[in-house]
């Protein structure tokens, strides 16, 4: 049993939510771009050289930060998903950080990012690799 919305019976939780994750995608990539831009900027150049490692740390703090705050990144709530735990809870700190480490070793790994993608078009809760492996799911907020 789960406290997750039943997704037949209350299936507009998950209506639209693997192409709203893509779009929460971009908006996030952006934001933290420029975060990084900002960043490397503030240390006089110097963070241009590192450009990518920076890239990847600001954007993990800055998924686990949002994620543990609003239980969504900013991009997420620009349209109107968050995240939740098998229990039916908003993400806290552990399971935020624990999301964007499987987030990430899947993004470093182009097949099971593929897996994933064809998870979130395929099952019933239109859950990704690591969602599946945490028991967690994107939802649409409920108006």
């Amino acid at each position: 049993m789960t406290a997750l919305p039943d997704p037949h019976y209350q299936a507009e939780f998950y209506a639209d939510t693997p192409i709203k994750r893509l779009i929460a995608w971009f908006v996030d990539a952006l934001v933290i771009f420029a975060l990084t831009f900002a960043v490397a900027i503030l240390t006089i150049g110097l963070g241009f050289f590192i450009f990518f490692g920076l890239f990847m740390v600001l954007g993990f703090a800055y998924r686990v930060v949002t994620l543990a705050n609003g239980s969504a990144t900013w991009g997420m709530r620009l349209v109107a998903i968050e995240m939740r735990t098998a229990d039916g809870a908003r993400f806290s700190l552990l399971p935020a950080f624990l999301h964007t480490l499987g987030y990430s070793v899947s993004i470093g790994m182009p097949l099971l990012q593929l897996i994933s993608i064809v998870l979130m078009l395929t099952t019933e809760r239109r859950q990704g690799l690591t969602d599946m492996v945490l028991g967690t799911v994107a939802i649409n907020r409920a108006a």
